[in-house]
């Protein structure tokens, strides 16, 4: 009976095999999760550069919002002045006017600008020009530059349309400096900075009086 029992033939064992049906079904799980990973990657990146762009544009209209130079004449003042009588400058003599220009920056980058030109009148005839070297204003900081004008007298003498004995010459001055801003290498814009100064200088104890000034910035 022992001996019976030893020789019974093991059952044979049997593998279980997903069919077509549950094989296709998996695919198809595995298609949809993936659409649906690819979908949410897309949609995290999409977001990213939208925050990213508004980011950008918040802070371009806020901190670096590019805002206007500011040009200003501090003083003028007479170097060299030869008189007759002390009262008519000496024909074929030159006067020497030191003009203070300084511009102030009020942006976050760097203002670089190019020559600069301040040009003299009276009435409307060039009595003299200065023109200053290229420089940078740096981000809120001011820059100081004094320019030289010569003036030709005889030319001041051709113009002349008042009386000498008053001692009081009434001029006209036109500063010009063109610049550029340029904010985290992508914004830039060209700017001009332009002044115009009326001007009263008492040549007797060569001051300047009286003094109005117009600015404009081009874009």
């Amino acid at each position: 009976m022992a001996d019976k029992d030893q020789a019974r033939p093991l059952a044979p064992t049997i593998h279980c095999r997903p069919s077509s049906d549950d094989y296709q079904e998996q695919l198809h799980l595995k298609r949809i999760q993936r659409r649906r990973f690819i979908k949410l990657f897309c949609f995290i990146i999409g977001l990213l550069i939208i925050l990213s762009v508004i980011v950008i544009l918040i802070l371009m209209f806020t901190l670096f919002q590019v805002k206007d130079p500011i040009i200003q004449m501090n003083k003028i003042s007479i170097t060299k002045l030869e008189l007759i009588n002390g009262v008519i400058p000496k024909p074929g003599s030159n006067v020497s006017l030191t003009a203070d220009v300084s511009v102030k920056n009020p942006n976050v980058a760097s203002f670089k600008y190019s020559n600069t030109t301040t040009t003299l009148y009276i009435n409307e005839t060039v009595i003299g020009e200065a023109r200053g070297p290229p420089g940078q204003a740096k981000a809120r900081r001011t820059v100081q530059m004094n320019l030289t004008i010569n003036i030709v007298v005889d030319r001041l003498l051709l113009n002349l349309n008042s009386d000498m004995s008053s001692g009081k010459l009434r001029l006209r001055s036109f500063s010009r400096v063109p610049g550029r801003v340029k904010l985290l290498h992508i914004l830039r814009r060209n700017i001009v900075v332009k002044m115009n100064c009326t001007s009263t200088i008492n040549i007797f104890n060569k001051s300047i009086e009286d003094q109005d000034c117009k600015r404009k910035v081009k874009i």
